[in-house]
């Protein structure tokens, strides 16, 4: 059978530094984006109202729900796009490409037609009035706009990232960012309201899609999405991994999203803004700590494939390791400065959020420290184990939640969402991601999570030590979370890891940081048509 060379911009470089870029760019766009919502959120409550902008995140937590409509099929086709191109099938990439592009379109109709639906009944499920009941229909209908395009356009992502080149759209959402924070200052500096606001960030969003698909073909310019490369046996064999990603889609929704809809239910508009506080701030912390763990996911699919399991044991030894080194040090800041910063941020209005801050760092540290042991289960083909871990999860978070929420409020749904995460992490995930890799959960602790923890006992100390000296300004904190976070890292690197283990690193910095690349002068990868 006759070859073709891979296109250039697909070839394969050193995987080191594939996962540097595209973790480094996800840190730069993730950045740019918590430092604009930091500043976008208490601009739009004091331009918006407390309760506008809790109808704001209320209708949009539904939209949240809309993705699992995609059945699973868009991490599926990341894990075949990662596959088939360990086994250099363009033949086959394209039929996955043209087969999902097909399905999604049919997706984002049916999303649209159920947002309808949805629009005209909120105050069915919902404590609203009527005016607020019709403002939500018009976001409804504008946000699921963007969310059913984004079906279809999701195919250009799952080539993108399949082929570990997610860099190459961080451009993308950078200017994404910047240009829809503009537009919502704008908006709302010129007198508009909510509708208004939503109406012209989402033609901004929408408009980003297209530079999306453009990054897709110049990562893989022999990508042909057609109808007539639609293949029943592709999707019968995407469906065979993508129902089990469904299930943790749906698992994880629940998880993030139903408290939301627990409290708009039982409390209303204004516990959800106060909830949203502490939330944002979670999802600020998970962000900046979790990019390692997605930027493994082909890398553990690819490993996988060529049956690496040494690779998959240095995956698991490290990527818990730097997670857990990069998460503690900021659910321990976040928890320890939360009353000042709350203050300072967003005013008294907002103090219910902190002691659900300090419950939520605590299952923030737990989640993302345990991501790379749930990255080796979906990537090595133990998703079945997954996708039951957190459906159980997620059932007992949403009980536990309506049961708690009665008698303790917000409290109640945060020790809701930390009990279930805290028995499921530590006894289920965690011990069978051991078991994949064949490396005993002693040498984990010993080697990773040990490593990672004892260091914050220093930090800590600092904190309570100067949390009377600093004023309580926002600059201020941020200086004083600097500090202790690079005493942290400091103590890290220089006492909590082996000699060896150190120069390891820095070798693997001097690697990256290597302009001269012997792997990209490679003579490329031969392709079946």
């Amino acid at each position: 059978m006759s070859k073709v060379q891979l296109p250039e911009a697909s070839q394969p470089t050193s995987q080191i530094k594939l996962i540097f870029r595209n973790v480094s760019v996800n840190y730069l766009v993730t950045g740019t984006e918590l430092l604009i919502g930091l500043f976008m959120l208490p601009f739009n409550v004091a331009h918006l109202g407390q309760s506008a902008y809790g109808l704001w995140v209320l209708v949009a937590s539904i939209t949240v729900y809309f993705s699992m409509l995609d059945i699973g099929y868009g991490v599926a086709q990341v894990r075949f796009t990662a596959h088939y191109r360990a086994k250099n099938d363009i033949a086959a990439l394209n039929e996955i490409a043209s087969t999902m592009f097909c399905v999604f379109t049919v997706v984002g109709l049916f999303t649209y037609l159920l947002a309808v639906v949805l629009a005209f009944n909120l105050e069915e499920f919902f404590r609203l009035t009527p005016l607020q009941a019709a403002t939500g229909r018009n976001v409804l209908l504008l946000v699921s706009a963007y969310v059913a395009l984004g079906f279809p356009f999701s195919v250009f992502g799952g080539i993108v990232n399949g082929f570990q080149r997610m860099y190459v759209n961080g451009v993308v959402a950078l200017v994404t960012a910047i240009v829809v924070a503009i537009v919502n200052v704008a908006v709302l500096m010129a007198g508009y309201g909510l509708v208004e606001l939503v109406a012209a960030t989402t033609v901004v969003r929408i408009g980003s899609y297209f530079a999306y698909a453009l990054n897709a073909y110049r990562v893989f310019p022999e990508l042909r999405i057609r109808l007539r490369s639609f293949r029943w046996i592709r999707l019968k064999e995407v469906t065979g991994f993508s129902i089990f990603i469904l299930l943790i889609d749906l698992a994880n929704k629940l998880n993030y999203s139903t408290d939301t809809i627990v409290i708009g239910i039982f409390i209303g508009t204004t516990g959800v803004a106060v909830w949203a506080v502490a939330q944002r701030l979670i999802e600020i912390v998970q962000r900046i700590t979790d990019q390692l763990n997605s930027a493994l996911f082909p890398v553990v699919v690819d490993s996988s494939t060529i049956q690496h399991l040494d690779r998959l044991q240095k995956i698991l030894l490290q990527g818990t390791r730097l997670s857990l080194a990069m998460v503690i040090p900021m659910a321990t800041g976040l928890t320890l400065l939360s009353r000042p910063l709350v203050m300072s941020w967003v005013g008294p209005n907002f103090a219910g959020s902190v002691p659900l801050i300090h419950i939520l760092s605590i299952a923030v540290a737990l989640r993302v420290g345990n991501a790379t042991s749930s990255m080796v289960l979906k990537g090595s083909g133990r998703h079945r184990l997954l996708a039951g871990s957190n459906i159980t999860m997620a059932a007992s978070n949403l009980v536990l939640s309506v049961l708690l929420v009665r008698r303790y409020g917000l409290v109640g749904v945060a020790v809701g969402t930390l009990i279930p995460l805290v028995v499921i992490s530590l006894f289920v995930v965690f011990p069978a991601a051991c078991r994949v890799v064949k490396i005993k959960r002693l040498d984990i602790f010993r080697k990773s999570v040990w490593p990672a923890a004892w260091p914050a006992i220093v930090m800590t100390g600092f904190l309570l030590i100067t949390r009377n000296v600093f004023p309580t300004d926002l600059p201020w904190l941020f200086l004083q979370a600097a500090i202790a976070v690079t005493i942290y890292d400091t103590i890290f690197l220089a006492f909590a890891i082996s000699p060896t283990e150190r120069r390891w690193y820095f070798a693997k910095v001097r690697e990256i940081l290597n302009l001269q690349s012997h792997d990209e002068s490679a003579t490329g990868v031969q392709v079946r048509p």
